[in-house]
């Protein structure tokens, strides 16, 4: 009896999950592309509680499957947070994007749902992460809205950045092969996320300030300083994810497509180069080439990654039913795998549309901000964070060689996690700058009429 009751309740969640997921995906859809704010409003409200609806679900399906009721415990705490943080931002900050901060929030609580499947541990471990960023992340507007030296600290943003990658390298930890993490008093942690934040700074300032053909060249060395010592440290994804944020954002700012095929170019060349010069890169481009020859060694992890996604189906194996832990690093380099293979195809798809709304998002308030520095911020923090999705699903799906990054939100990792809510909170900060600066013109506009009346 007890074995059909927990049958027909996997089977039941499946379905009841992913709709919950569609329906939440669709009204993200509609607010991106919606110009009327009343409607915008209910439907988010209505998001809010499709959320929680659904991580109450997941993981009452977890308890249930595993016994263990401090599944639900956690859930409790999630659930609080989330609650707090969506109120506690709407009311501090009343011009906030609630669409952005909605589907955040829905990545977050996803990500502590999948990690704590994965590993109850390490989902606690993240949940403290979580508290700590927000209420650091929390004060992120408000500095943004009151102080205006931001765009002064070009060389100082130039040089720390290099500064904070060099120790790394000279004196940091050797993590799965790179030296990319750092401890200080017993805590770990991975200096080129924080650095990323930096990086964008400076090439915002700079470009701010100057556009000729000079300094983007002077742009150029800068950055690829910051992109060699990360090859040097064999952080690769991350230089990677730094050199195609520089890229697109001289684009953007000087309107040059030359400057987009040179960049194809170098980075074409910087491949051939890569490929040449690391034994690691050599492993993966055969097992993206031909997984199945090398199953056993080489191609293990990519191969244990195809056989999760197509073994979950449209409706996923249901919740802990899959054999998420054959997968290598399956919490942080693979986890996408994982949802498909449990949560299922439908429901992976409608996690990379929310992501795909949030970069929208960021592009379209980023096309709404008049400064060209803050404008620039909020573009190459959409930029980065879209390129790292791109990078974390195409190379579990096998679409490229896999690069070893994490899938923001929903790996497992303090440092992604903490770095994301940054520049998530960097995006409100500007846009809640922005209106409140169109508010006040609108103020002293409505005044001038009035005035001259007197």
């Amino acid at each position: 009896m007890q074995i059909t009751l927990k049958f027909y309740v996997i089977e039941l969640s499946k379905y009841v999950i992913t709709i919950l997921m569609l329906l939440y995906t669709t009204l993200a859809v509609v607010c991106n592309f919606s110009q009327k704010k009343k409607l915008v409003s209910v439907f988010t409200s209505v998001q809010s509680g499709l959320m929680l609806l659904l991580l109450f679900l997941c993981f009452l399906d977890m308890t249930f499957v595993s016994g263990r009721e401090e599944y639900l415990y956690l859930f409790a705490f999630i659930t609080l947070f989330l609650f707090f943080m969506i109120t506690i931002v709407s009311i501090i900050y009343d011009k906030s994007d609630r669409i952005l901060l909605n589907n955040m929030c829905l990545l977050s609580g996803m990500g502590l749902c999948i990690v704590s499947r994965l590993s109850f541990n390490k989902a606690f471990r993240q949940y403290i992460i979580t508290l700590i960023s927000f209420a650091v992340c929390l004060a992120i507007p408000f500095l943004i809205d009151r102080l205006k030296f931001f765009r002064k600290l070009l060389w100082l943003y130039a040089a720390s950045g290099i500064v904070i990658l060099s120790l790394v390298l000279l004196t940091g930890r050797k993590t799965h092969g790179a030296f990319i993490t750092y401890t200080i008093k017993g805590f770990t942690f991975q200096p080129s996320e924080f650095v990323k934040i930096i990086f964008l700074f400076f090439l915002a300032a700079l470009l701010y300030k100057y556009n000729s053909f000079k300094w983007i060249c002077i742009s150029a060395i800068i950055s690829g300083i910051y992109v060699l010592i990360l090859v040097m440290s064999r952080d690769l994804g991350s230089a990677l994810i730094f050199f195609v944020a520089y890229v697109m954002i001289v684009v953007m700012s000087t309107h040059n497509y030359l400057y987009l095929l040179s960049g194809l170019l170098g980075g074409a060349a910087a491949c051939i180069v890569a490929y040449r010069l690391f034994d690691h890169v050599k492993v993966r481009v055969v097992a993206f080439l031909d997984p199945w020859t090398y199953i056993d060694d080489q191609a293990y992890q990519i191969t244990q990654s195809l056989f999760a996604i197509s073994s979950g189906g449209w409706f996923g194996n249901g919740l802990m039913q899959g054999r998420p832990s054959d997968i290598p690093f399956v919490d942080q380099d693979l986890v996408f795998s994982a949802v498909c293979e449990e949560f299922g195809l439908l429901f992976a798809i409608c996690l990379l549309v929310i992501c795909l709304c949030c970069f929208c998002r960021m592009m379209v308030l980023s096309a709404s901000i008049a400064d060209k520095f803050y404008q620039t911020v909020v573009y190459g923090i959409g930029i980065m964070y879209i390129f790292q999705v791109f990078l974390t699903v195409g190379g579990g799906t096998k679409f490229i060689p896999l690069t070893g990054v994490t899938l923001p939100f929903i790996s497992s990792g303090g440092s992604s996690v903490m770095t994301t809510y940054i520049m998530f909170f960097i995006v409100q900060g500007i846009v809640i700058k922005s209106r409140n600066y169109d508010a006040r013109t609108e103020r002293k506009t409505e005044r001038v009429p009035s005035d001259k009346k007197v």
